[in-house]
């Protein structure tokens, strides 16, 4: 009756001293107490297994008697089919708890079941008793090949057709062969779609287990793998081993794939892979909008840029914009006055490796175009002709604001710096902005006080090549000779400004007010006031001036340095 009334209630007073579990009945906690000790009254008489419940030796019992005692009455069968317990993460069902609970650990990655004697650990407790075979003498099964030891001939006969190469298995949509039924199920995931195993943080599904444990080192940030190669140089460290094996290249100097038709070598198979396009002509990587193809992904980025004008690299120092990363890369030296690509036969350097390569045809036997005047030779036409300008005092390139006149195109793309008042050379101590590379170079002795012109005779020192030349007339004793009367000067500037008083009877003459001017340049200077263009612009505050010596005097100003350098941070 007690017994009885413990049902209705569900009071549990039978508690297990070794892990606090409680029982509603006595028996239970009896039967639950062999669990702790090991015993197994319960012992089969035909084949000596031992068992801790007589249930369970009854079940076992039905292995040697045949007996199946249920029956399904729609087929005969002793099973039912039924499969209560569905995973929630993936769907699959199964007809027990137990295969449910143990089907989860393929999710959660655990495994309980620990090896004490080598630390592997296993998901099922019957994977543990298995391996547990090897550290045992149970190892009777032996490979002819290559003496592996094996705890039945079931694991020895998988493991021969390594040896063998034997795959018996195949994949009836793609024809891939594989050795092992387990190895075909796993593989035949890429076709179902399946991917039982997701990340709990961002609910990405893998179809293998070792994906999800490779893409959660993306949330934990983990690097595991480190080069040890070059510990005090590099330390990189890589989220996967391939990564790492892949750099490690770097320092070994390894390149495994070949190509067999011209014999390069690279480090890695895409690298090989896309070298391939240059011997097939393949170009994989079609324009929508005009048709054009590219062999590379990133020439194509660069192309589709060019329809669509995004220009994403932007210069922080000048704010000039590149369609590509590499133009950015190569403009940025123009700053820092970088030129990494060095000739090793004069030393002379360069901003661009395309110019080096030019540069290096004059070294070689390229240079077959000679110039009749001097003699110098050059490695195509296009220079010879630039050279030759020089002896025939051709300028074809005018300025359209002052009548300027320029041998070269890019000569004149420096000179209209003038006139738009563009300086992208910034000093970045005080903020001064200069025209051309050359004046930030000259400037920056300002601030590092240093002095490069030296006196050879009194070993005084001058920041300017200029201020050495003037010096050095004081040694010489040399002096500049007016060719009219004959008066001496030390300074050029001097002497420009005496023989003024010889041109009275040359005086020119301006049209709009009758003003005369002794010199030409005079005149020029003067007739600005009268057209009232403003052609040099301040690009700092946006102000514009007459003459060039304003827009010198105004950048001077403390408010438009202030511009300036509160400018350039804001671009930093």
């Amino acid at each position: 009756m007690i017994i009885h009334v413990l049902m209705h209630t569900e009071e549990k007073i039978f508690k297990c001293q070794e892990c606090e579990k409680k029982f509603r009945f006595k028996v239970s906690l009896k039967s639950h107490m062999r669990i702790h000790t090991g015993e197994k009254p319960y012992t089969c008489h035909q084949c000596g297994k031992s068992f801790r419940h007589s249930v369970s030796l009854k079940t076992h019992m039905r292995l040697h008697t045949g007996e199946k005692p249920f029956t399904c009455p729609q087929c005969g069968n002793s099973h039912t089919g039924e499969c209560p317990y569905t995973c929630k993460l993936c769907g699959n069902s199964f007809s027990q708890k137990g295969n449910l609970k143990t089907h989860m650990r393929v999710h959660t990655g655990e495994k309980p079941f620990i090896c004490v004697q080598c630390g592997k650990s296993f998901t099922r407790k019957e994977s543990l008793n298995y391996h547990m075979r090897i550290h045992s003498r149970e190892t009777g099964f032996k490979c002819l090949e290559c003496g592996k030891c094996f705890p039945d001939t079931k694991n020895l006969k998988r493991h021969v057709i390594i040896h063998t190469g034997e795959k018996p298995f195949s994949c009836h949509h793609c024809g891939k062969s594989c050795r092992f039924k387990g190895n075909l199920k796993t593989h035949m995931k890429i076709h179902t779609g399946e991917k039982p195993f997701i990340c709990l943080q961002c609910g990405k599904g893998f179809t293998f287990k070792g994906n999800l444990e490779v893409h959660m080192r993306v949330h934990t940030r983990e690097r595991p793998f480190k080069c040890l190669q070059c510990k005090r140089k590099c330390e990189k460290k890589f989220r996967f081993k391939v990564s790492l094996k892949s750099h490690m290249r770097i320092h070994t100097g390894e390149k495994p794939y070949t190509c067999h038709q011209c014999g390069k070598s690279f480090r890695h198979s895409v690298s090989l892979k896309t070298h391939m396009r240059l011997h097939t002509g393949e170009k994989p990587f079609t324009c929508p909008q005009c048709g054009n193809s590219f062999k590379y992904k990133a020439t194509f980025n660069a192309h589709m840029r060019g329809h669509t004008g995004e220009c994403p690299y932007t210069c922080k120092l000048c704010g000039n914009s590149f369609s590509q990363k590499g133009n950015l890369k190569t403009h940025m030296r123009v700053h820092t006055g970088e030129k990494p690509f060095i000739c090793v036969q004069c030393g002379k350097s360069f901003t661009r490796k395309e110019s080096l390569n030019y540069h290096m045809r004059i070294h070689s036997r390229e240079t077959g175009f000679k110039c009749l005047e001097c003699g110098k030779c050059f490695p195509d036409t296009k220079n010879l002709k630039r050279h030759v300008i020089i002896h025939t005092g051709e300028k074809p390139f005018s300025c359209h604001h002052c009548g300027k006149s320029c041998r070269f195109k890019g000569n004149l793309k420096t000179h209209m710096k003038i006139h738009t008042g563009e300086k992208p050379f910034i000093c970045l101590q005080c903020g001064k902005g200069f025209t051309f590379k050359g004046n930030l170079e000259v400037h920056m002795r300002v601030h590092t006080r240093e002095r490069p012109f030296k006196c050879l005779q009194c070993k005084r020192s001058y920041t300017y090549q200029k201020d050495l030349n003037r010096h050095l007339q004081t040694h010489s004793g040399k002096k500049l000779q007016c060719s009219d009367c004959g008066k001496q000067f030390r300074k050029r500037s001097n002497l420009k400004n005496h023989q003024c008083i010889h041109s009275k009877g040359r005086m020119f003459n301006c049209n709009h007010c009758n003003k005369n001017f002794m010199l030409l340049s005079h005149l020029q200077i003067h007739l600005k006031m009268h057209a009232d263009v403003r052609r040099y612009l301040c690009s700092v505050c946006g102000k514009r001036f007459k003459w060039l010596g304003s827009l010198k005097c105004h950048q001077k100003m403390r408010v438009c340095v202030k511009s300036r350098l509160r400018s350039h941070r804001e671009q930093r």
